[in-house]
């Protein structure tokens, strides 16, 4: 028998986005239990954030561990964690340097500031980054001008500006923005919040080569697209190239605030004065980041990832092919799938809704439907996850 639904007086948190009148009180793994122990099979995982999907041991004991040691030293000084998971992302990337924040956005900002601050030493004061439209890079004033989001350029204008966009997987688009004052290009390797659009690997090439040739960095935004969500630990390896800059989120703290801004020895300019933060290297949110990593990268752990995302695909087409719809798209565990009309908002709602077990989905776009689960999804619950969505769009049809 299902308890009677509880109120939520939600009265003194401030107003920024349509929340239904729930609560969430717990998770485990790829579930999510509201205040009305109702069950969610949660394919949103807080928007690619909890890599390992909820309540994950290793990053509680990790938590914990740290917790009783030392949590906020300030960052004035080196702490163990801080330096140990600055080793693992270099020792397993392209990259020399690291510094951490809280937010993907915040990593963003950091990239723009690095990047103006080598074309001052480097190129005459060039300082124009080159993104896409339909790019997301965060909702700073900086990184917000940066995104190609539509109805952005206006919304809090006037824009910070330098940011001319291109189009994505269009190299001449690129070109023509060049110009004296173009210090990078700033791109995601899959487009996450414009609807899950996957870079080719022939643009990808083509722009590093035309970057290197031009002397303009190429910085790569992987906040969604890292930390093994495409089934590489780092989108950009999927590319064969090496990139100048890197930005992390999301994943890297797998539900904890922590970010990464990662550069070559070549670019790391920054001298005191120039980039900080209060939590800067946390050792608290640090040592997380590192029992994400390490579970990362234990062996076995991607190859499943890039399995699970052959099988979400295959689902996803096999609808597709049922109702009529329009196909799939993503990378590993970051997927789409195209609708043939603007029915995405109301498939989330019936998802939500549904009982006894709701499903968490995401419409970036009203013509699709977004998929970011726990990189340890189960098989069973792509299938499961699948078969609801079989449901609802019979009751939409």
């Amino acid at each position: 028998m299902n308890k009677p639904a509880q109120s939520v007086d939600a009265h003194s948190v401030m107003f920024i986005t349509p929340r239904p009148e729930v609560m969430m009180v717990e998770g485990k793994g790829s579930w999510l239990t509201d205040n009305n122990g109702k069950r969610y099979l949660d394919f949103l995982q807080g928007w690619a954030v909890n890599c390992l999907g909820h309540s994950n041991p290793g990053m509680i004991e990790a938590l914990n561990a740290q917790a009783k040691k030392l949590i906020n030293p300030s960052p004035a000084f080196y702490n163990e964690p801080m330096i140990r998971l600055s080793n693992l992302l270099t020792e397993n990337s392209c990259f020399n340097k690291v510094f951490f924040a809280n937010s993907g956005a915040e990593a963003n900002e950091g990239a723009i500031k690095l990047a103006r601050k080598w074309g001052r030493l480097n190129k005459s004061g060039a300082f124009e980054i080159i993104t896409f439209d339909h790019s997301f890079h965060g909702r700073t004033l900086a990184t917000m001008s940066a995104s190609g989001k539509p109805g952005w350029d206006t919304m809090f204008a006037p824009q910070v500006p330098g940011f001319p966009k291109a189009d994505l997987n269009d190299l001449d688009s690129v070109k023509k923005l060049v110009t004296d004052k173009t210090v990078a290009v700033m791109l995601e390797p899959v487009q996450g919040e414009g609807g899950v659009i996957p870079t080719t690997k022939e643009f990808m090439q083509s722009l590093r080569k035309f970057t290197k040739e031009n002397n303009i960095l190429l910085i790569v935004d992987e906040v969604q697209a890292g930390c093994g969500r495409t089934g590489k630990l780092f989108a950009y390896q999927h590319y064969g190239i090496e990139p100048d800059i890197m930005t992390l989120g999301k994943g890297i703290g797998g539900g904890v605030p922590l970010a990464a801004l990662m550069a070559t020895d070549a670019v790391a300019c920054f001298v005191p004065g120039d980039q900080g933060g209060t939590y800067n290297g946390n050792p608290l949110m640090t040592a997380v980041g590192i029992s994400v990593i390490e579970q990362l990268l234990a062996p076995g752990f991607l190859d499943a990832v890039r399995a699970k995302g052959e099988l979400l695909s295959k689902e996803l087409l096999s609808i597709s092919a049922e109702f009529n719809l329009n196909g799939e798209r993503g990378e590993g565990l970051l997927r789409a799938l195209m609708l043939s009309s603007d029915i995405g908002g109301k498939l989330v709602e019936l998802a939500r809704d549904r009982g006894p077990e709701g499903l968490l989905i995401n419409s970036p776009r009203p013509n699709l439907l977004r998929f970011m689960p726990a990189l340890n999804v189960s098989d069973d619950e792509i299938r499961q996850m699948c078969n609801i969505l079989r449901e609802l769009l019979k009751q939409v049809a």
